[in-house]
Parts: structure tokens; C-alpha cells; sequence
């Protein structure tokens, strides 16, 4: 039933067009012959209507079922690439092809004047804008995703962050996400998710156990937190490195790289990406030890240097321990001689009371 009446439309269409046209060509040139001139002026429209007319039929006959094999194959890929798209990515894509026949049409007043000549002007520029309307929207929607308003007003205010790969396989991310320390949107890029696709599939079984803990904790943060996430689908397949992906990201969506990677930082710091880094947080919040104070540790290891001994603290901070060597095994009793603070963690200096 559908595809009849669109041949039935498109014949029509096609026989209006021809009417237009031989009523256009007999009055601007047949007319004028002689010939032509005596000729009763209720013919002239008999005349128009009956090519058109035949044209119609024609065209029924023949192009209109070719046409509407074109038509009902280009809705159907339409419907398939609309249901593909979530609701947010149809009101951009609509609202650019709509403000590409607003300008379409804004230009198309100029030709008006032209009649026919000027009316099918006009349905060019609204064809070649909206498509360009369209065209743009799909290259912007991530700019546009960021910039739309979120429900609460810090996530408003707050830039996006992106999670690099280290810091999701990591997992205190989870745990400070829940503390609502970090404000605005989470993105995710694809890219990221597909190194942790390769890294959960590796043959390595350490490295399979932390891929795949890395999305496991992708889905926490996903279910049990009330930030937004986003998943963003996004790439740059000039660069190879994941890193390197990040840091454009961010760049372009002016946002905030969360991390725990090192070195990440400092190319992050040399190219003017700003960086949150999670070791550095933790550093912060862990107790403050100063030169003079009394401390016990437990001696597990001996150092790098002769006579050395090391320990660590239930927080992870490596304490050095002059002399703890012999004391290996033992919780001994010890006095903070220095504290060596950097961007990769911090060490304690330490001697034995007892010398």
C-alpha cells in the first residue's frame, strides 16, 4: 500500500513539473510565433495540462516503481541509523539540519524573484545546507554533550574528567568517586575501554586479572554512583598511543585527566593538560611523620645499601631503616631521621633506637 502511494505521489510530482515547464516554454517562446498567436488562449492551458497529464501516466508506468525502490531503501537505512541513535543524538543531528535550511532558506529570499528558475535554487541550498547542518552536528555532538547542563548545579560548574587506564585498573578511584570529591561528568573514551578489552583478553594471567578488574570496577562506578558517566566514542587514529589519545581529549573538551601514571603527569604538566593524580592525593591525606618522632615498624627486607632493612607502613610508605638489617622479622622501635616527599610516593628515614 505504502510503496503505490508513493509511486502515485511521485507521479504527480513528476506531472506538475512537466506542467510547470510547458506552460513556462509555450507562453515565454511559442507564443509569440504567429502561428502560435491564433491560437484560443483556453488552449494554452488544455495544452500544458494534456502533456502533463501523459507525462503522469509515463511516469506511473515506468520511473515512479524504480524511484520508490530508492525511497523505501533509503527510509529503511534512515530508520536503522535513527534507532541506533540515543534521543540526545537525534535532537543534535535534527537541530542541525535545522538550522542548516534556516540559513538554506535566509539565502534562498535573494532568487525568489526568479520563478521556477529560482525555486528549484532554493531547493538546492536547503538540500546542500541541511546536509552540512547534519554533517556538523555529528563531528560536534561530543563538544555538544559536554556543554549541555546537567541536573545538579555543581556538575554544571565542574569540567569533565577523563580516567585514563592505570588509574580504572587501579581502583581507588571507586572508593574516592563515592566520597563525592571529584565533581563533574566522568568520560570514558572508547579507546581507553579497548585497551581494557586487550589487556582483560591477554594470554598474561596477571595481566588478564587486572583487565579484567578494571571493568569491573568501570561497572561499579557505572551502577552504584550517582555521578554522571559517560562513555564517550571518540578516537584519533593518526595517534597510536593511548596516552597521547588522553591528552588530545582533554585538550579539545577542556577537561581534567585522572590518573596515577607518572610519567603521564609530566607530559601532561609540559603540554598544559591539567592532571589529577590519585598517588598524590593519597600522599596528602597520610599522616604527617616528622624528623624526631618515635615510630614501629616491622623489618621484612634488607635495603639496597649495607646494613639497610626496610618496612612499610599499612598505607604502603616505604620506611628505610639504618642499621634494621640484623632486625629482620622483628617490629622494632625507630626514630624518623628525614622524609623524602615526591610525585611517585613517599620514603621514611629512619634509624634503630637502640643505636
Amino acid at each position: 500500500m505504502m510503496r503505490k502511494i508513493l509511486r502515485i505521489i511521485i507521479a504527480i510530482i513528476l506531472g506538475s513539473l512537466t506542467y510547470v515547464l510547458c506552460n513556462f516554454l509555450y507562453i515565454g517562446y511559442l507564443k509569440p510565433i504567429d502561428f502560435f498567436e491564433q491560437v484560443p488562449e483556453k488552449f494554452d492551458f488544455i495544452f500544458a495540462l494534456g502533456v502533463a497529464l501523459l507525462v503522469l501516466i509515463i511516469c506511473y508506468i515506468t520511473v515512479s516503481s524504480i524511484i520508490t525502490d530508492l525511497i523505501l531503501k533509503q527510509m529503511k537505512s534512515l530508520e536503522e541509523l535513527f534507532t541506533k541513535m540515543s534521543l540526545k543524538e537525534i535532537v543534535i543531528n535534527v537541530g542541525g539540519i535545522f538550522v542548516g535550511l534556516i540559513i538554506a532558506n535566509l539565502l534562498g529570499i535573494a532568487v525568489l524573484q526568479y520563478g521556477p528558475i529560482g525555486t528549484l535554487i532554493i531547493l538546492a541550498l536547503n538540500l546542500i545546507f541541511g546536509y552540512l547542518g547534519y554533517q556538523i552536528a555529528q563531528r560536534k555532538k561530543e563538544e555538544i554533550k559536554i556543554l549541555e547542563s546537567s541536573p545538579a548545579v555543581e556538575h554544571e560548574i565542574a569540567k569533565p574528567k577523563v580516567l585514563d587506564t592505570s588509574v580504572i585498573i587501579d581502583g581507588r578511584i571507586l572508593d574516592i568517586l563515592k566520597t563525592g570529591l571529584i565533581e563533574g561528568k566522568i568520560l570514558i573514551p572508547t579507546f581507553v575501554l579497548e585497551e581494557l578489552r586487550h589487556i582483560a583478553d591477554s594470554s598474561d594471567a596477571l595481566k588478564r586479572n587486572r583487565g579484567r578488574r578494571g571493568l569491573d570496577i568501570l561497572n561499579e562506578i557505572q551502577k552504584q554512583l550517582e555521578v554522571p558517566v559517560e562513555i564517550v566514542e571518540i578516537d584519533y587514529k593518526e595517534i597510536a598511543e593511548v596516552d597521547s589519545k588522553l591528552l588530545k581529549m582533554a585538550q579539545q573538551l577542556d577537561a581534567i585527566v585522572v590518573t596515577n601514571d607518572f610519567n603521564l603527569n609530566k607530559v601532561a604538566d609540559f603540554q598544559g593538560v591539567f592532571v589529577f593524580n590519585i598517588n598524590e592525593l593519597a600522599n596528602a591525606v597520610k599522616p604527617v611523620v616528622l624528623p624526631g618522632e618515635d615510630m614501629e615498624v616491622t623489618v621484612i627486607k634488607d635495603g639496597k645499601e649495607d646494613g639497610q632493612g626496610i618496612g612499610y607502613l599499612n598505607d604502603g610508605t616505604m620506611i628505610v631503616v639504618e642499621g634494621g638489617k640484623r632486625h629482620i622479622g622483628e617490629t622494632i622501635k625507630v626514630l624518623v631521621t628525614s622524609v623524602l616527599q615526591t610525585a611517585a610516593g613517599r620514603m621514611i628515614f629512619t634509624k634503630a633506637k637502640d643505636e
